[in-house]
């Protein structure tokens, strides 16, 4: 099955044979200091900037009703993200994942979103749609 949206995503994960987590990163878009005035003018028209994780989350897919759910829960922790990056951890032996599996999976997450290593995650706007970024 193709990934076209988050509700798509949340359907594969809930058909694994293994429990899994979905992990989450939320990110801002920000301007960096030493940004062009072609830069800043894009920014500002809703282009560009830099991606920052602002914070992670994980559930288990049973736990997210649809991406809509997601969003307003979301909301209530950080109003004004732009690109979430979701990955999945599953488990083994029919045992979800451990917290320190999942918190040193997030951690890696983190550190690959501000190296720009985006390959191991999907990345999904505020709609809901996965998105390709450049």
């Amino acid at each position: 099955m193709t990934i076209t949206n988050f509700d798509d995503l949340l359907q594969v994960a809930r058909q694994q044979a293994q429990p899994q987590r979905l992990l989450m990163v939320f990110t801002c878009a920000e301007l960096p200091d030493d940004c062009t005035p072609e830069q800043r003018r894009e920014f500002e028209t809703g282009g560009g900037g830099a991606l920052v994780p602002a914070m992670c989350a994980d559930k288990s897919p049973e736990d997210i009703q649809s991406f809509a759910a997601l969003k307003l829960e979301s909301g209530q922790f950080q109003s004004q993200w732009h690109v979430v990056f979701v990955a999945a951890l599953s488990g083994r032996n029919n045992t979800a994942p451990g917290s320190k599996d999942i918190e040193q999976t997030l951690d890696r997450m983190v550190e690959s979103i501000k190296l720009g290593a985006l390959d191991n995650m999907i990345a999904f706007d505020t709609s809901g749609s996965a998105i390709a970024l450049e």
